[in-house]
Order: structure tokens, then sequence, then C-alpha cells
């Protein structure tokens, strides 16, 4: 407001100047002329005009007539002045409350952002918090399971082989439980000699034609035989299981070994175990061996099952005399308490029937462990 009072003031008093200035033209000047008041101006532009082009027009300018007082003059400008500051109080009172608003906004607003940021630090510092203490949950749960499987026993190695840091010398330490492996004092196989020799009752074979499975374990070829083959021994009976081949044979006869051995693997109504081992000697074809060989898996753990029946009676030989003793399985986990009867008389083999098995184990026999003063006793 100030500002466009301002303006027209100076708008009027450069009308007034240039009326003042401009000399008459034809007549003396008169003061009601010199002093025409500045709201004729106001009022008309074009009059304004017109009554500055009149006074040029009625003569030169009287050098005194800029300082002539005009009558009336300084009331109207104490006027003038108090409508000036009227209009200023005016305008600045307006100004002064817009002032204060702005103040309370900008006050309200920077409590605002004062109360925001506060909410934000304190969201960051929950959320600093949960991290260190999912943190610190995450370690104790891992320490945790790492002191768990400390207190765990070592896993337990299922692999053996016939030869090298898993073969027979360290069956014992390789897994805990077969410690038997290597701290049994009835292991087998063993040096058959210094039998006794007493009149041995004979084994009743009770054998016929079955059916049957074939499996390539990784360790021999096994022959898994259907139910209903017994022998009976010591009046007791076991049942044929399987039975599967070593080469070269595990037993020895008065330090003699042979090419191949079978064993037959039978199990009584307790549980207990009795095998009877046969010896393999190269000569004529097995029958039985043959059938086997003609349905071998083509991988290993592979089992086959054939539509043809097996004849476990074709691995006995005529002369029925045997040893017999206390001993073990000849692999892991090596249990004791297990009863064996090893035939006297070999049986024969083919050469070629015996290197195909070669091709697959040229060595699958446990070493010969010691006798440790067992009571050997043989047919006579």
């Amino acid at each position: 407001m100030r500002k466009l009072i301002a303006l027209l003031t100076g708008f009027v008093v450069i009308a007034v100047g240039a009326n003042a200035s401009d000399p008459p033209k034809g007549g003396a000047p008169t003061v009601e002329t010199a002093v025409k008041p500045a709201s004729s101006a106001h009022a008309s532009a074009g009059s304004a005009h017109g009554a500055s082009a009149a006074s040029a027009a009625s003569g030169p300018k009287l050098p005194y007539e800029a300082t002539l007082p005009i009558p009336g003059g300084s009331a109207r400008a104490k006027s003038s002045a108090k409508s000036e500051e009227s209009e200023k109080a005016k305008d600045d009172k307006p100004r002064g409350l817009d002032v204060k608003k702005v103040d309370e906004t900008e006050a309200d607003l920077t409590a605002k952002i004062a109360q925001r940021l506060a909410i934000l630090r304190a969201n960051q510092a929950a959320r600093a918090a949960a991290a260190e203490k999912a943190r610190k949950a995450a370690a104790a749960k891992e320490a945790a399971a790492v002191a768990e499987k400390a207190k765990q026993p070592p896993p337990k190695i299922e692999h053996w082989t016939y030869e090298g840091e898993t073969g027979p010398a360290n069956w014992g330490k390789i897994n805990t439980d077969w410690a038997k492996c290597s701290a049994g004092n009835r292991q087998s196989p063993i040096d058959i000699r210094d039998g006794m020799k007493v009149d041995l009752e004979q084994i009743v074979f009770d054998y016929r034609p079955t059916s049957f499975s074939v499996i390539d374990n990784g360790h021999t070829v096994q022959v898994t035989l259907a139910g209903g083959n017994y022998l009976t021994v010591g009046n007791r009976m076991y049942e044929l299981l399987q039975f599967h081949f070593h080469r070269p044979s595990e037993e020895r006869i008065n330090g003699k070994g042979f090419e191949m051995v079978v064993h037959m693997v039978h199990r009584d109504a307790e549980g207990k175990l009795a095998v009877l081992a046969v010896l393999l000697e190269r000569g004529n074809a097995s029958p039985i061996i043959q059938t086997v060989w003609n349905n071998l898996p083509l991988e290993k753990n592979m089992e086959v099952s054939p539509a043809v029946l097996i004849d476990p009676t074709q691995f006995l030989p005529q002369r029925r005399e045997y040893f017999t003793y206390m001993g073990s399985l000849t692999t892991p986990p090596c249990t004791e308490g297990v009863l064996w009867l090893v035939m006297k008389q070999p049986m024969s083999a083919a050469p070629a029937q015996m290197a195909l098995f070669s091709r697959l184990y040229p060595l699958n026999a446990r070493p010969i462990q010691p006798n440790a003063g067992r009571v050997i006793k043989e047919s006579n």
C-alpha cells in the first residue's frame, strides 16, 4: 500500500513540477494556476496536461513563483501527511499479524520436525537393538550347536575294503561297532590244524531247488535264497539264508589254501549263526556256479531275481566229513559266536568260472586270524 501511495505522490509531484517549470505564454501567471491542487491532477490526467499547456501559453515563468506561499498549503500538507500515516498504519497492522502467524507456523513446524526426528531415532535405535539381539541369539545358537556336535561321537564309517586304510588291519579302528575285528579272541578264518579227531555227528541237509536273487554288493557276489532249506547239527536246525564267494579261500587246512571258497550262511530260531564252508579247486565246471554267473547283474548293488530255480545240494561233496570250531563272521562287524562247519572234501569249479570271478574280485579274503587255543574237532 505504501508503495502505491508513494507512486501516486511521485506522479503528482512530477505533474506539478512540470506545470511550474513551463513558462507562461501571453499573460501573467496567477497564483491559482501555479499552485493548482494535486487533487485536480488525480482527477484527470488530460486536465492536468491541458492546464500545463495553458500555463505555458500565458507567458514566462516568474522567478519567485516557485517560492510563493500557497494559501492553505500547510494545512493540506499536514492533512496529506496524516492520511499517509493512516494508510501506513493500516498497511503495517496486517503485516504485523502475518509475521506473527508465520512465526507460530514455523514454531509448530519445528516442533513437528523435532518430534518426527525423535520417532525416527527411536525406531532406528529399536531396530539396531533388535538386530544386535538377533545376532547374539544366532551366535549363541551356533555355539550351542557346535558344543552339541562336539559331544556327539564321530560318524561311523560303513565302508570297508580288503586292502589299504579301510582294509582288515583297520576294521576295528574305523568303526566302534566293529571293535571285535581287532579285539576279539574267537575270530575267523583260521588255519585249521591239530584238530581233535572224534566221532562227529553227521550233518543232516534238507536242501531243495528254490528261487533266488543275485547281487554284487561291492565285496563279493551274494546269492539270497527263498526259505525252506535247512541243515541240522548238534540238535539244532539252521535255515540257509545266503551264500557268497571268496578268492582265495579264507580257510586253510594244515597250512594249505585253495583257489576259492563258498560260504553258506545259516541261522537258527534263536538267531545263532552257522556257516558251512565248501572249498573250491580247479576241475570240472560247477552247475550251480554257472547258474549264478549266468544271472550276474550288470551293475554293483543291482539285484537280479531270475525266473529259474537253484539247487544248493550241488555244492555238497559226496563225503560229508567236516571240521568244526567256534569263530566269527569274516567281514565287519566280525560278530563272534558263529558255528563253523568246514567240509574236508573240496568241490571243483572250471578254470573259466574261477577266472570270471577273479575279474570281479581278485582278492576278497580276510587274513588268517590267531587260533587263540580254540578247540577244533575233526571227523574220523
